[in-house]
């Protein structure tokens, strides 16, 4: 068996710069303001809460592409001081959704492969916090194998003509644009080329969007279907065919982030308080357990935060914060389940000091944490050929 390249990974140790310490209570002054104002529901999954009104006062305090140039609305601010609010943010559990996809990865994509046209036309609008973005990367019976993609985009004297379909397409039913991949050549021996990536402007583009209910009631899902769908030329990201190397490069924005291991914080919280002061022996090692690997997983995700400053792009490191995040989300509720047994009082309504509330939206939930931004297996294969283990 081939031994583990381990020069391939790199997690260095990372050290928050001091102008953090005053951002970081810049930001819990803000969330505790807001939070006496408006009361939203606590939920520390990013993908729970979708406010436009919080996305615009984030936006006025600049909090929106803080790293971007300024000439589009950016602050030019340090990836770690994005990670000091976003994880701010998760940890509060405000509704971050709205801006969510726009902020971590589209704006990032654009401003790396897109054109002069299309970041003057699209990030203004981000940082403003009016303009919300879709993924179109997953498609039906494909899951997570992006090289899969089916959906076909064909030249025309006019621009491209688009047929096939993308699922799981996070709240396209309300957002503005999506960023779908498409085939627009042939795929080749490692099946990885002939991608591309496309603009799609979801409220004026002739495509269908129909919802797909999850199991807790909510429609956030949609299924996004391209059927003749004609979109002009200049909405080609990057160069025809170099789609691969963009979405995996997209990928490690979405996958590293401290999303990936704090969608279930608030249960952690709830845990805690629920446990009180004086916890058994039983209880005292699950805790302490969570803790160890919570903070673990924050100082490898900073790294990652640290590598994308310098312009780099450690895919494999994201998929492993992914996979660990996605077993440390599913150890949280399983942990709570054992040292606090309760039986779940049925879905979580608004009254979230109810921990068998909590508990019983987090076990209805918990399943879609191990499917988004690529399943468990696929985070493997990727880990796998990065160790060079296959």
């Amino acid at each position: 068996m081939p031994q583990p390249n381990a020069d391939s990974l790199r997690f260095p140790p990372p050290r928050l710069p001091k102008e953090t310490e005053s951002l970081r209570a810049e930001v819990r002054a803000f969330l505790t303001d807001s939070f006496a104002d408006e009361a939203w529901q606590r939920n520390s999954d990013f993908g729970a809460g979708f406010s436009p009104e919080f996305t615009r006062k984030l936006a006025a305090k600049g909090w929106i592409g803080m790293t971007w140039p300024k000439k589009y609305g950016g602050q030019e601010r340090s990836m770690l001081e994005r990670y000091i609010v976003t994880e701010e943010l998760l940890a509060a559990g405000a509704p971050v959704f709205a801006h969510w996809i726009a902020d971590r990865q589209s704006g990032p994509l654009l401003l790396r492969f897109g054109s002069e046209a299309q970041c003057e036309a699209i990030l203004p609008p981000i940082t403003a916090g009016e303009c919300y973005f879709s993924i179109g990367m997953s498609e039906p019976d494909s899951g997570s194998d992006l090289a899969s993609v089916r959906t076909r985009a064909e030249r025309t004297p006019e621009g491209w003509r688009l047929n096939g379909a993308k699922v799981w397409t996070s709240n396209a039913h309300l957002n503005h644009f999506m960023i779908t991949l498409c085939r627009t050549g042939d795929a080749g021996a490692d099946r990885h080329g002939g991608l591309s990536q496309f603009l799609i402007d979801l409220k004026k583009d002739d495509v269908t969007i129909n919802p797909i209910i999850n199991m807790l009631g909510g429609h956030e899902f949609n299924e996004v279907v391209f059927d003749e769908v004609e979109i002009p030329e200049d909405r080609l990201i990057g160069n025809e065919g170099d789609g691969w190397r963009q979405v995996t490069s997209e990928l490690a924005y979405e996958r590293s982030g401290p999303e990936r291991f704090l969608s279930n914080f608030h249960i952690f919280r709830a845990l805690t308080d629920a446990v009180g002061t004086s916890p058994d022996a039983r209880q005292a090692e699950g805790l302490g357990r969570l803790a160890s690997r919570l903070w673990t997983l924050r100082c490898m995700s900073l790294s990652v935060a640290a590598m994308l400053e310098a312009g780099e792009s450690p895919e494999v490191e994201a998929a492993i914060i992914k996979e660990l995040g996605n077993r440390f989300e599913r150890e949280v509720v399983e942990t709570a389940r054992t040292i606090l047994p309760l039986q779940p009082t049925g879905p979580a309504g608004s009254n979230q000091s109810d921990f068998a509330a909590i508990m019983a939206e987090a076990v209805l939930r918990l399943p879609s944490f191990t499917l988004r931004g690529g399943t468990t297996e696929i985070m493997r294969s990727i880990i796998a050929r990065g160790l060079g283990l296959r």
